[in-house]
């Protein structure tokens, strides 16, 4: 095979290292949430504010961001990101107060996001075809990693004193190693391609095409038939939005929520049963990198989402089976760990229905202790009083064998789904993204696509605690499993095959193509692989 120049490797790393950035600061809220919510005193509105805060960041991000990365380069955006996600942990890790933790997850959120753009990009233009799908798929096994890193972190410092802080704060450490790998490579622009020559062999032997006979793209020429960039626009927009309305990014974000609903009540247990979702969707992701550039995206796409359709449809049958709270507590009690280390009841229970008042039916009578306490100050910890069990708790936590098998089959479905999302939606998404737009527009396109990405995440973390109450999880579960059904015949029709293509030939396959029925379907990665022979290009 020969030897590999340095260089990739150092792709490979920049590739790694942004994808275990953006996984470990988008799920570590999942361990660090319910520590939160008794330092703090978080609503059930409260808790998807933190949430959704950065989302609402990485929003604000691709909204500008394709404007920063076609103006001022891939490399220089990444860089530049990295410093502003650096603010965010500090912010966060020094946070006193819900306005600080909020306002640094929307600085976290905006340099995640931007990296991610630009990282994704970066990669695709610097490599060849044959490395491609490998090296842009390692970004997705780096936020799998992250995930996996970011679960154990929170089970390790579950018990630790203030320890939601250390969590935020690791985030930095994959940026500082990431802007290091990055100080080695040469930037994609036109003009600094021509400049380092050390691009040709990370391409294969394929130089960047410069001069001005290629064709200029604005912004709005994504929603013009000039060349079928509405028909790419189309499937850049079918992806993003499928991936987040199946449901997926929520079992990131609550994951150890779900787990307390679905059975699993002490803390540490439903943190650690994240940790286990975690290792599945590192293993699904390094099984995708295999297969990327074997069996094509299509084909990966088709089967992750098939398996997402029956997983969480699965979720949901189990779920109806199942006897759990209506949904999840949104406020601190007596049920939680406490900062200091010292679990009282288990998480997932809920206290006995208090008395009401005649004055009031919907205020209950309080102890002269509850009702004397003050609500816990910011940033400081919130002592749970001590109940006695009564006799409804030591009712609900005796367990029937067949409803621990429910729990177990809870936790197989959910494995299967994030395991399909991992070797499917997750790493072919923003690999097709990278692939299927000019070099001109694709920072702008590919933002474009990212905004929606990032909105539908914004809509669907917000209403998740909400829609569970409105609906019960069983049918959240449902709903989100016939959108995995709609997408699957999205796939099958309009979204074609990229794999062994150079950029170029991608976007001459566009140029020649309608976007209409059958798109996709009958394609053959052969025909589209011989559709060009280069007989000087050879080895």
């Amino acid at each position: 095979m020969g030897h590999r120049p340095p260089a990739v490797h150092l792709c490979a790393a920049v590739s790694l290292l942004g994808g275990l950035t953006f996984g470990y600061e988008l799920a570590v809220i999942s361990g660090a949430l319910l520590p939160l919510q008794l330092d703090f005193g978080l609503s059930c509105f409260e808790q998807e504010l933190l949430v959704g805060s950065l989302i609402l960041g990485a929003l604000l991000a691709s909204l500008v961001g394709g404007i920063l990365i076609d103006c001022y380069g891939r490399k220089e955006v990444i860089l530049g990101s990295n410093l502003v996600l650096l603010a965010g942990s500090l912010s966060l890790g020094l946070a006193g107060s819900l306005t600080w933790l909020v306002l640094g997850r929307l600085v976290a959120g905006f340099g995640i996001s931007l990296a991610s753009m630009a990282c994704c990009i970066y990669v695709s233009e610097l490599v060849g075809p044959r490395q491609r799908g490998v090296l842009v798929s390692l970004y997705e096994a780096g936020i799998t990693v992250g995930i996996l890193l970011s679960y154990a972190t929170n089970y390790a410092l579950a018990g630790v004193l203030w320890g939601w802080r250390h969590m935020f704060g690791w985030a930095a450490a994959p940026a500082l190693l990431q802007s290091l790998s990055l100080l080695f490579l040469p930037s994609t622009a036109p003009e600094a391609a021509a400049a380092h020559k050390d691009l040709i062999p990370l391409r294969g032997g394929e130089p960047t095409k410069l001069g001005s006979s290629r064709p200029r793209y604005s912004f709005l020429d994504l929603f013009r038939a000039r060349d079928n960039m509405r028909g790419r626009t189309a499937v850049g927009l079918g992806l993003v939005l499928l991936q987040q309305l199946t449901g997926q990014p929520n079992v990131l974000c609550y994951a150890s929520t779900i787990f307390r609903s679905v059975g699993f009540r002490g803390g540490s247990s439903a943190v650690l049963a994240s940790v286990g979702l975690g290792a599945v969707k590192v293993v699904a992701t390094l099984t995708a990198m295999g297969l990327v550039d074997r069996a094509g995206r299509r084909a990966l796409l088709l089967a992750g989402c098939a398996l997402m359709a029956l997983a969480v449809s699965g979720m949901g049958l189990v779920c109806f089976a199942m006897p759990m709270d209506l949904g999840p507590s949104c406020l601190p009690g007596p049920n939680a760990t406490t900062p200091s280390g010292n679990p009282t009841l288990s998480l997932g229970s809920s206290p006995p229905p208090l008395p009401r008042t005649s004055q009031n039916p919907r205020e209950p009578v309080l102890p002269t202790s509850q009702k004397t306490k003050p609500r816990p100050r910011a940033g400081a910890p919130a002592v749970a009083p001590l109940r006695s069990p009564s006799p409804t708790s030591r009712v609900r936590s005796t367990t029937h064998p067949g409803q621990a098998l429910l729990h177990w089959m809870a936790l197989i479905c959910l494995m299967v789904f994030v395991s399909a999302f991992s070797f499917g939606f997750g790493p072919v998404t923003w690999l097709v993204l990278s692939e299927v737009y000019p070099t001109e527009v694709r920072g702008r396109a590919f933002a474009f696509c990212n905004s929606f990405n990032w909105a539908t995440n914004l809509f669907i973390s917000l209403s998740f605690l909400h829609l569970i109450n409105a609906i019960g999880l069983s049918f959240t579960f449902l709903l989100y499993g016939l959108t995995a059904v709609l997408g699957l015949g999205f796939i099958y029709f309009f979204v074609p095959e990229t794999k062994g293509q150079s950029l170029a030939e991608i976007d001459r396959q566009f140029q020649k193509t309608r976007f209409t029925l059958g798109f996709g379907y009958g394609q053959s990665s052969a025909s589209i692989h011989y559709r060009r022979i280069d007989v000087s290009m050879a080895s």
